[in-house]
């Protein structure tokens, strides 16, 4: 079996997203997603990943995965080619599980559950004002995900606050100000509700501090990215001055950035982007690091289907895993997932159920293909720079012990 073409598919209603899908030549489609940068990561599956894969056995996730990790890392991986990789590889997983005829939990190890506690980032879409509520009337969005089953919530309470000064500057009012929705929350629904705090990396350390302290009186779920991951010891000095535990967090690409977290005892509660992070291969190494430090994982969300669905299978196998985070306004009746993937997630009493079906278990729906807001790039040859003696330049001949590396005899060069 072969990589026969590799596609990402682009929806100008939906931005920032990036779908992948990798075709085999036994009529396998696999799926993979990324967020922000559409065009950089188009752009890095196409010009740099996709030669290196087409003609190739798409179950040698590992070494694929290692042979694009060591291209990017020539020059730094961290961006538009560690999403792109993501991608790739979510779809890799995909194909192996429609081969194998299993979910992909079962290919990682097999399940520790069938289900697992969800907790509502606050977003909005259509009809849905989740946003406009945590802003305008805090307790009243409270008893609504109360009433929806759901027992846990996030929002990024403070960055408006941190805008102005890029969070140099915090008064005492705005202070003040930044807490009273979740004081709100706490009056409206009393500990029925486990309430996070997203900083989204805005705050320096001094302002980080008085905000944890400062809503530690609620007893937070945790405290995620007051400052930028850019800074072992800051996150340690947070983690010693204030109560909540600190969550790192999506900014951190591979196991690499993850490992000087967890080996510092900086990261309480361990965050990855499957989607950014390196996919799905990834992502249950950093969560059986963070299993050996004894912390536990709630992987990050806020994009699109296919990240939950890549998500929920790492959440039904991994040991450590604690929450997932979902948008009801995404998922929910009158959200956008159903218009992109022919099967939704679950979500039944605030906890999301383990996928069903081979692979990922969803896939893009038909339709997608016909709308007029679509763009979809191809790649079906191979070629380009590979790594070690895999280039078309080169091979190796002779028998062991006596093995020299020469031009192929087939390589047209005028170097030759």
């Amino acid at each position: 079996m072969k990589i026969t073409r590799i596609e990402t598919i682009h929806i100008k209603e939906h931005a920032a997203a990036t779908w992948v899908r990798v075709h085999t030549d036994a009529g396998h489609i696999g799926l993979g997603e990324t967020w922000f940068g559409p065009r950089t990561v188009a752009g890095a599956v196409h010009e740099m990943f996709s030669p290196i894969l087409i003609g190739k056995d798409p179950l040698a996730i590992e070494r694929h995965w290692r042979d694009m990790f060591d291209m990017a890392n020539a020059y730094g991986y961290a961006g538009a080619e560690s999403r792109a990789i993501s991608a790739i590889d979510i779809a890799l997983w995909d194909i192996a599980g429609q081969v194998a005829q299993q979910p992909i939990y079962n290919l990682l190890g097999g399940a520790c559950r069938d289900r697992i506690r969800t907790y509502n980032t606050t977003g909005q879409w259509a009809g849905n004002r989740d946003t406009e509520l945590a802003i305008m009337d805090a307790g009243t969005l409270a008893k609504s995900l109360v009433d929806d089953g759901l027992t846990a919530m996030k929002w990024a309470f403070t960055d408006h606050f941190a805008d102005p000064t890029r969070g140099v500057n915090l008064s005492a009012e705005d202070l003040d100000l930044m807490i009273k929705p979740v004081e709100a929350m706490r009056s409206a629904v009393g500990n029925q509700l486990d309430i996070a705090n997203d900083g989204h990396g805005r705050w320096n350390l001094n302002n980080a501090i008085r905000i944890g302290r400062a809503m530690d009186q609620f007893d937070m779920m945790w405290q995620e990215e007051l400052m930028q991951p850019t800074n072992v010891e800051s996150h340690i000095a947070l983690a010693n001055e204030i109560v909540a535990p600190v969550c790192v967090s999506e900014r951190l690409i591979s196991k690499y950035q993850f490992r000087e977290y967890l080996r510092a005892g900086a990261a309480e509660v361990v965050m990855p982007d499957l989607i950014w992070t390196g996919g799905i291969t990834e992502t249950k190494k950093i969560a059986t690091m963070a299993e050996a430090e004894q912390r536990p994982v709630a992987p990050h969300d806020m994009t699109g289907p296919v990240n939950i669905f890549a998500c929920a299978h790492i959440c039904m196998n991994a040991p450590n895993a604690w929450l997932m985070e979902t948008c009801r306004a995404y998922y929910g009746e009158g959200g956008w997932y159903s218009d992109i993937v022919d099967r939704n997630v679950r979500v039944v009493d605030g906890e999301l159920l383990a996928p069903e079906g081979p692979g990922l278990g969803t896939a893009l729906r038909p339709e997608v293909f016909d709308r007029p807001d679509v763009t979809v790039e191809v790649s079906d040859e191979p070629g380009g720079y590979t790594w070690g003696l895999e280039s078309p330049m080169f091979e190796v001949k002779g028998r062991p012990g006596e093995r020299k590396v020469g031009y192929r005899d087939d390589f047209d060069s005028p170097l030759k």
